[in-house]
């Protein structure tokens, strides 16, 4: 059977362009080695164009618990060639970095953010939200005990009580729109994943 050109060119394009698509699969094989999720975190944390070795001093510190300027030259080096050899070319092959070997240059590509949604810790908005449902539960604590204390009248008991539950509501109905568009976001990237 012979194979047209047109049809080997397709054949191409179509390989290219599976090469291109992460499948969770392979975004759970980059997430699942340390190494790699360090040099995410690294270059998500510098935000910028890093050299090889700038990388793997930083990911060498940190395996080690130590400073990048307390390192010796074989913790470099082991952490260099692991870099140099497997990890960073497995991450440009996914399409998470663009890697130019012969430079030495690791940039994030527009990808990465499909790794971050599952590295990022999501704990710290949530704690932003309950702090502000527990400062309105204690304001409106605090001014149910002063009104019974202070026996003020019942017509600013109302307008507090009023404007406390409109507080609440509108809080919630903010909760609620940031939460609708964390899950689109969230739907905008998983739709890019095979």
């Amino acid at each position: 059977m012979s194979v047209t050109e047109s049809q080997f060119k397709k054949l191409q394009e179509s390989q290219q362009d599976s090469e291109e698509q992460l499948t969770l699969d392979v975004i759970f094989e980059l997430l699942k080695n340390r190494r790699r999720r360090d040099i995410f975190r690294y270059l998500m944390e510098v935000e910028r164009t890093v050299t090889l070795s700038e990388l793997a001093e930083q990911v060498a510190a940190w395996e080690n618990d130590i400073e990048v300027q307390e390192l010796n030259s074989d913790q470099r080096k082991r952490v260099y060639v692991a870099l140099y050899q497997t990890h960073l070319p497995k991450m440009d092959k996914a399409g998470i970095i663009e890697y130019e070997q012969d430079r030495g240059n690791i940039t994030l590509s527009e990808n990465a953010d499909l790794l971050g949604m599952y590295l990022n810790d999501d704990a710290e908005t949530e704690t932003e939200w309950e702090k502000r449902y527990l400062g309105l539960s204690l304001v409106g604590g605090s001014f149910a005990i002063l009104f019974q204390l202070a026996a003020v009248g019942q017509l600013l008991q109302v307008l507090v009580t009023v404007a406390f539950v409109a507080s609440v509501l509108a809080v919630s109905l903010v909760h609620a729109r940031d939460v609708r568009e964390t899950r689109r976001v969230a739907a905008e990237k998983f739709s890019r994943i095979k």
